[in-house]
């Protein structure tokens, strides 16, 4: 699933992130790589998700959320 599909306080596991090479750099130089666990905090529609990973919170825009799959756990 993508992590746009994600609810609120749901955890997860980035399985694949996809994009173009700027992308790739960009999301896993702010710690987004695969295999790294998350909890969902916030995703209200046409506004930026928000998790946490990493003792970190994270806001990602919503495109850039569509290329990440992840998976439930």
């Amino acid at each position: 699933m993508r992590l746009t599909e994600m609810k609120p306080d749901q955890n997860g596991l980035i399985q694949r992130i996809g994009g173009d090479a700027h992308f790739l750099n960009r999301i896993t130089a702010i710690g987004v790589t695969e295999g790294t666990e998350f909890q969902t905090v916030r995703n209200d529609k046409k506004m930026p998700m928000l998790i946490y990973m990493r003792e970190t919170l994270i806001a990602i825009n919503r495109a850039d959320a569509e290329r990440i799959e992840v998976e439930t756990i």
